[in-house]
């Protein structure tokens, strides 16, 4: 039995509801099996590394800063509902809600304006950094990023990402003010999340063309702050020898730099990603 036979093998035994999986070596395809209808499926927060995709290209055109507060991209009147005790809020650089470092926020936006909700929500901006995951933060970047560029974000990124990979506009979620969530609401086939992940190990180039700029994707997939699973960088997952591009129950890009690896699996593991993220990494000791 070879070692892709054996990893099948492996997820059966386990029960795990795996869509499938596709291995790339050095930027070239040696594996792939589809367990389901080949089609697009919910990514979560994976979607959050599309988000980053757009801020590096928003800096790379001199329309972003991420080292510039936040509200310097909201407009007056998105902040004009920002309560006094919330001032603290007007200083925070984009990079702390890009590494997940303000803590307090619900988890997710709620309400008829989200933004709004997420201005008045009672969280102490003058604490220090500290890692705490939520879609607020990728929902604020996304909002703020959008107004960097001037026009809706996915719009934006047609021509300077989604039509380079060669992927059709995908489905995603706006909030109920039609903002681009940023967070989690979109859906990719297995081969489209693929080409998300092979251009951040490829350091933002992918069939001869740079598509992102080198120097954004190794920032963004290096260790930024320290996180629950190790490390975190800009809305990607770092670990001592690779970085993963991550969505909930099994939606996930877990790529290798020093071995030029990826092994991306898309399925429906609510309580077994764990396990399956375990089977990825033995394949990959394994390769």
């Amino acid at each position: 039995m070879d070692i892709f036979a054996e990893f099948l093998a492996e997820v059966a035994a386990q029960g795990l509801c795996l869509y499938g999986v596709e291995v790339l070596k050095e930027g070239k395809l040696i594996f792939r099996e589809m367990l389901a209808p080949d089609q697009r499926y919910p990514i979560y927060s994976a979607t959050k590394t599309v988000t980053t995709s757009a801020v590096g290209l928003a800096c790379s055109e001199g329309k972003f800063r991420i080292d510039k507060p936040l509200a310097d991209y909201l407009s007056t009147q998105e902040l004009s509902i920002l309560p006094e005790r919330n001032s603290a809020f007007l200083q925070l650089p984009v990079s702390r809600f890009l590494t997940m470092t303000v803590a307090g926020f619900p988890f997710r936006p709620e309400g008829e304006n989200w933004l709004d909700t997420v201005l008045c929500s009672d969280v102490d901006f003058a604490a220090p950094p500290k890692f705490h995951y939520t879609n607020v933060q990728a929902y604020l970047v996304g909002a703020a990023c959008e107004n960097a560029v001037g026009q809706p974000l996915m719009d934006y990124l047609t021509p300077r990402f989604w039509e380079p990979l060669g992927i059709p506009a995908p489905e995603f979620q706006t909030d109920p003010q039609g903002r681009f969530y940023g967070a989690t609401g979109m859906k990719l086939t297995l081969h489209e999340l693929s080409l998300i992940g092979q251009l951040y190990l490829q350091r933002g180039r992918l069939d001869g063309r740079q598509i992102l700029p080198e120097k954004w994707t190794i920032e963004a997939s290096s260790k930024q702050t320290s996180s629950t699973e190790g490390g975190y960088g800009y809305f990607l997952w770092t670990g001592d020898d690779s970085f993963s591009v991550s969505g909930k129950w099994g939606q996930k890009c877990l790529c290798f730099p020093k071995k030029q690896l990826m092994i991306t699996y898309m399925g429906n593991m609510p309580e077994d990603s764990d396990k399956m993220l375990a089977l990825a990494h033995k394949l990959a000791q394994a390769l």
